[in-house]
């Protein structure tokens, strides 16, 4: 990329702090995601959490991209709106969101939904409500593959659940939802060989398993093992990051070459003392829960350090104080764009060096209609 790709020409026209979107990069990023599957899109499954729009749902599915995760209703529910074939809700629902799920079901008949269980508690009470509405939902089983956050083990509880399954006429089985994110090493040969060897087991079982329901699907990973799955053409890979991408990414995944797409802007607002600038970038608006160190990357700014964040101010140390000047823009890249995109309404959409349209972050909000 050009040194200064970053620029906008127009940039009194952008607002700060606030996220920028890049369209070539975006482009360049649902481009190579196919490329890397070979452009077998039923390959896909990638994970709405990370954009939360629906423009660029749209980019995805005008690319080919007809199958989505997500973490929440309204995540779902703007896949949805914008013409997704499935969508996979991958957090096992409790409370009111078992009745919101029926709710988008029927609002939705073109779209087919799912989401995951590891329990029978979960199973039933999924099963009764969706009897009472006489409708059949698709499960996937949540597998714990050694990151301890969410799923089944495999052994007796599993093959308890997968017999109790078979009671519930209003569950349908469709496979294995397996999420491998604790796995993350720079390395890509050390990365692959713990990604393969935590799937040894569940893959002996999913053949077992696939003699019954030779129809099941494996849903594996997000973007840190996507480069691992997809060399198994037997599994959908589930990569949500890389359509945007970030810093944290970029340091740990070198060998995916995506493009950061979405960039935050800052501006200087004072220079309270010598070697000092204050921006206007605090940790409401960039994700907080790294060290200080690891949450925004400045492009256009060197020998800095940033020093602390408040909720609207960003303190950093540089070297050059005297050549910067209140007002003036700096550019950085989040460590992790997931959460930094939760923080804004809206993204700046920048075409040729210029900002040309604005995009809704439709799906921060936790609930839209249903």
């Amino acid at each position: 990329m050009d040194s200064n790709w970053y620029t906008i020409q127009n940039i009194d026209t952008v607002d700060s702090p606030s996220i920028v979107l890049y369209s070539e990069n975006l482009k360049f990023n649902i481009d190579k995601m196919i490329a890397m599957v070979d452009g077998n899109t039923e390959r896909l499954m990638p994970h709405v959490k990370t954009n939360k729009m629906p423009k660029v749902m749209e980019h995805l599915l005008a690319a080919g991209i007809s199958n989505f995760k997500s973490s929440t209703i309204s995540e779902a529910e703007i896949a949805a709106q914008a013409g997704a074939r499935s969508v996979l809700i991958a957090h096992q629902l409790v409370g009111p969101k078992v009745e919101r799920l029926m709710d988008l079901v029927k609002h939705f008949p073109e779209t087919q939904f799912s989401t995951i269980l590891d329990n029978e508690d979960s199973a039933e009470l999924l099963n009764q409500k969706a009897l009472a509405e006489s409708l059949t939902i698709d499960i996937y089983i949540d597998i714990n593959n050694g990151m301890n956050r969410s799923g089944i083990e495999v052994g007796k509880e599993l093959d308890e659940l997968m017999a109790f399954l078979n009671t519930c006429k209003a569950l349908s089985f469709k496979g294995f939802h397996v999420y491998d994110g604790h796995l993350r090493d720079p390395d890509f040969s050390d990365r692959k060989t713990k990604i393969e060897k935590g799937l040894e087991i569940v893959s002996t079982y999913f053949k077992a398993v696939q003699e019954k329901f030779p129809d099941a699907q494996m849903i594996c990973g997000g973007t840190p093992s996507f480069t691992s799955h997809l060399l198994e053409e037997n599994r959908i890979t589930s990569p949500g990051t890389c359509v945007l991408w970030d810093w944290g990414y970029g340091e740990k995944l070198t060998e995916q070459d995506f493009k950061p797409a979405a960039l935050l802007v800052t501006r200087i607002i004072s220079k309270p003392t010598e070697g000092i600038l204050t921006v206007d970038l605090g940790h409401k608006s960039v994700a907080a829960e790294n060290p200080i160190d690891k949450r925004v990357k400045f492009v256009n700014l060197e020998d800095y350090e940033l020093l602390s964040q408040s909720e609207e101010h960003g303190v950093i140390k540089v070297k050059e104080w005297a050549k910067y000047k209140v007002g003036d823009v700096f550019y950085g890249i989040p460590y992790h764009i997931c959460p930094t995109i939760n923080l804004h309404d809206q993204v700046s959409v920048i075409e040729n060096g210029k900002k040309i349209d604005t995009w809704e972050i439709t799906a921060r909000k936790r609930k839209l209609t249903f």
